[in-house]
């Protein structure tokens, strides 16, 4: 686990450090550096944006434009343009 300390921030490495304790099978990562590491550790990252389609497979969103969105404007959170377009074509909600 050392090399999570040295390779990834504090909260990253506590949480996939916590996720192989438990024997867990998900991890909630969006940070490429830590999906590789979790996967190496063998867990299956999934980020904000896959739990977003996976809440509208499941019926509890009806669209995920509006989240995303919010996320790239309210959240501050970074989404490149080619993964925004990705995402609204797997939930079916292309322009």
């Amino acid at each position: 686990m050392r090399a999570l300390q040295r390779d990834l921030d504090r909260g990253e490495s506590a949480s996939i450090a916590l996720a192989v304790e438990l024997g867990a099978d998900l991890i909630l990562l969006d940070e490429q550096d830590g999906r590789r590491l979790a996967q190496q550790q063998g867990l299956t990252p999934m980020g904000v944006v896959g739990v977003l389609l996976l809440a509208k497979r499941r019926g509890l969103l009806p669209a995920i434009r509006p989240s995303l969105d919010a996320l790239r404007t309210d959240a501050g959170f970074w989404l490149g343009d080619s993964v925004y377009r990705l995402a609204l074509q797997k939930a079916r909600e292309s322009s």
